[in-house]
């Protein structure tokens, strides 16, 4: 929904974020994707290690770096479609080992409750982009629902950092079930007047 409605507008801010950060050396997207990732997984296992505060910290510059990739590739005239694949698959592994590392987290508490809403959370984060990706493999374009990646980060850094994860997660368990079902129903209208 956020990244649907700002688009690239954000640009000219992570351009100059970038360009503080790297005093303007020239860094290729893909580095700037595989920096991304490994800042996601680091965040993961610091969630796995107990330490949720530092984790969201991280999980900050992690959602960064995946800013600065692809805004780094439109200004410089290197979008490719290996760079998009790569920064589409590191993302998803993000995703996932950072539902891996809340779930380690929850088990170590031996909160089983909360430990199951965070696998049901992740089937849902893993369904979403497949469900684009068939729609798009289809023809038809799928931007629609409630949470897209953006929007899914972002409530997991607040949840890390504000010590309010649990509820966090109820609202992923929940919600990334519910954009499967939006993008379905809107993938079903596209088809459906197509054979119109």
């Amino acid at each position: 929904m956020i990244s649907s409605r700002i688009g690239h507008s954000l640009d000219p801010v992570v351009l100059n974020v970038y360009k503080f950060l790297f005093f303007n050396r020239q860094i290729s997207p893909n580095t700037l994707t595989v920096a991304g990732f490994i800042a996601g997984v680091v965040s993961a296992a610091l969630v796995a290690m107990g330490m949720p505060v530092l984790a969201g910290v991280l999980l900050l510059v992690a959602g960064l770096f995946d800013l600065m990739d692809g805004a780094v590739a439109r200004t410089n005239g290197r979008v490719t479609p290996y760079g998009g694949f790569l920064d589409s698959v590191l993302d998803r592994y993000t995703d996932l080992f950072l539902a891996l590392g809340i779930f380690i987290y929850f088990s170590r508490e031996g909160d089983t409750l909360f430990s199951v809403a965070t696998f049901f959370a992740a089937i849902g984060i893993a369904v979403i982009p497949y469900a684009k990706a068939r729609a798009e493999a289809a023809g038809v374009s799928c931007e629609s629902g409630l949470l897209e990646r953006p929007e899914r980060t972002m409530l997991l850094v607040i949840g890390l950092l504000s010590g309010l994860i649990q509820p966090v997660i109820v609202i992923l368990a929940v919600l990334t079930h519910v954009t499967v079902i939006q993008r379905m129903v809107h993938v079903w209208g596209k088809m459906k007047k197509s054979d119109q």
